[in-house]
């Protein structure tokens, strides 16, 4: 599929760097952008997935474990230097990669039963990489006029059945985020959205989603990554080009 929000020969090839691109709503998103003609360099704490077919995929791949920040800020130098050859330009980062621990049996932990060492984990990896990798990379960014998207949760904004309280306030605490970093990247021509994804039809999902299905969605079905990848293509390509600031909901209407 042709990229077809720039023309033919416009300039260098468009760069995505994306985290958590290894199943889900990531792998997906990986396909969306190359079928576009971007290159997708990816970032996951696993290694590069040789099933996943997109051109340069093990090259392109940065294995980095997110949930320490002090891994997380090195990595930017290596990130950097992947993007010298195209100008040093950083055309749209999608922070997509999330952990939300379970306790035993898959159950749900509430705000009583977080151990802290979860809480920091989890902040780590869905609220602070985020943040240390958009003001890291801020000047290719910038240098490209370029979008941040970070990825919430339906469950940042109520208490959900299945995600547990330190994944659903990081989530609610990144919606925050992208908010003052919509004010503060503005200026420098990079443009920072959120989008919400409600139950989608990944491999995560927990017992007991088709009754909220059944209950809580007008559309009476799942969403697909596609559709959640379709989403975040929107936002990182000129046809978006006046959002900012904004929180995107991919629920079937399960927020009204």
């Amino acid at each position: 599929m042709p990229d077809r929000s720039r023309p033919a020969n416009s300039g260098p090839r468009r760069i995505l760097l994306l985290t958590g691109a290894s199943r889900g709503i990531g792998h997906a998103t990986v396909k969306r952008f190359s079928a576009a003609g971007w290159r997708v360099i990816t970032v996951s704490r696993q290694p590069f997935p040789e099933q996943c077919p997109w051109e340069m995929g093990p090259e392109d791949h940065i294995q980095l474990d997110l949930s320490d920040p002090l891994q997380t800020e090195q990595a930017i130098d290596e990130i950097r230097s992947r993007l010298t050859a195209d100008g040093a330009m950083l055309h749209a980062l999608v922070n997509n990669a999330a952990i939300s621990p379970k306790g035993p049996g898959g159950a749900r932990m509430s705000s009583l039963d977080t151990p802290i060492k979860d809480w920091l984990k989890v902040f780590n990896v869905n609220f602070y990489a985020p943040i240390l990798l958009a003001r890291g990379l801020v000047e290719e960014l910038g240098r490209a006029k370029g979008a941040v998207v970070n990825v919430t949760s339906i469950a940042g904004s109520r208490v959900h059945p299945f995600a547990g309280t330190a994944y659903a306030t990081s989530k609610a605490a990144l919606m925050g985020l992208t908010r003052e970093m919509a004010s503060d990247f503005a200026p420098l021509g990079i443009r920072v959205n959120a989008i919400s994804p409600g139950e989608i039809d990944t491999s995560i999902l927990s017992p007991g989603t088709e009754k909220i299905v059944e209950e809580q969605i007008p559309m009476r079905r799942l969403g697909t990554p596609a559709e959640v990848a379709q989403a975040i293509y929107f936002l990182c390509t000129e046809a978006s080009s006046y959002v900012n600031g904004a929180e995107l909901h991919i629920n079937g209407g399960q927020h009204v």
